[in-house]
């Protein structure tokens, strides 16, 4: 199987990781925060440590057999 081209978890399309992070929702107050890695979990508006991540708006399709 041939996975040249192929975008793996957590890369952009050219291949490179993502930089800006991930958004979170915070449980407490529903603040978005972008977390990137080795930064703390922890909400920046009200320091709730309970964050949510955020689905993703892009399709996703599985095939079932």
């Amino acid at each position: 199987m041939n996975t040249t081209g192929a975008v793996g978890a957590g890369t952009t399309p050219s291949g490179n990781p993502l930089s800006r992070g991930v958004e979170y929702r915070c449980g407490d107050c529903g603040a978005k925060n972008l977390i990137k890695g080795g930064d703390p979990v922890r909400c920046r508006q009200c320091g709730f440590r309970i964050l949510y991540k955020t689905r993703t708006k892009r399709l996703i399709q599985f095939e079932a057999r």
